[in-house]
């Protein structure tokens, strides 16, 4: 296991412990939720992936995606924005600012801020692990 790798585990494990685990379970319950209407897959299926981001920040990262949908990503993205992305993006920066406040939180105020990236337009988005 590399050093990285193994910074990357240790800050998850730490992640978990201090609220990434009910963070994450609270996106799912959002996406099962939204899942339950057929107009609300398309949105759910993005609280998954918030979800998956949430539980595990250290060692991943977000990028766009090249097979996107094009104009119906943009459009989708502004549906999630006006409906509750944009609360989900100001906790994830209010969250952020405060874990930055300290030296030690600084870590995990970072991941604050890259979760906010996603939840303002998750459509059109991926997750990849940083090593590839």
């Amino acid at each position: 296991m590399s050093t990285n790798s193994t910074v990357s585990f240790a800050g998850n494990i730490l992640w978990i412990i201090f609220g990434g685990f009910f963070s994450a379970l609270g996106y799912v319950f959002g996406g099962l939720a939204l899942c339950a209407t057929i107009i609300g897959i398309p949105f759910g299926i993005q609280c998954f992936k918030l979800a998956a981001l949430v539980l595990m920040p250290f060692g991943s990262r977000v990028e766009t995606d090249p097979s996107s949908l094009g104009c119906l990503s943009i459009i989708l993205n502004i549906l999630w924005l006006v409906t509750g992305g944009w609360f989900t993006a100001l906790v994830h920066f209010f969250f952020g600012i405060l874990f930055c406040i300290t030296i030690i939180g600084i870590p995990f105020g970072l991941q604050h801020f890259k979760l906010m990236s996603l939840s303002v337009a998750p459509f059109g988005k991926r997750i990849v692990p940083l090593n590839s």
